[in-house]
């Protein structure tokens, strides 16, 4: 897949390898701006443990 993709981007290959790289920041980008924010209300890994001892 990831091949295909490079294959058809426009370019010589040092076009290309510059493309591939912004177009993976603005992944992550979306991904740390919205994504992530979203699934972390289904996760548990936010959830805090201390004191819960004390708690009935």
């Amino acid at each position: 897949m990831y091949a295909w993709i490079f294959r058809h981007l426009p370019g010589p290959l040092w076009a290309r390898i510059i493309i591939s790289l912004v177009l993976v920041f603005i992944a992550l980008v979306l991904m740390v701006q919205f994504l992530f924010p979203w699934m972390s209300h289904f996760t548990q890994f936010t959830d805090s443990t201390i004191g819960s001892a004390d708690q009935p």
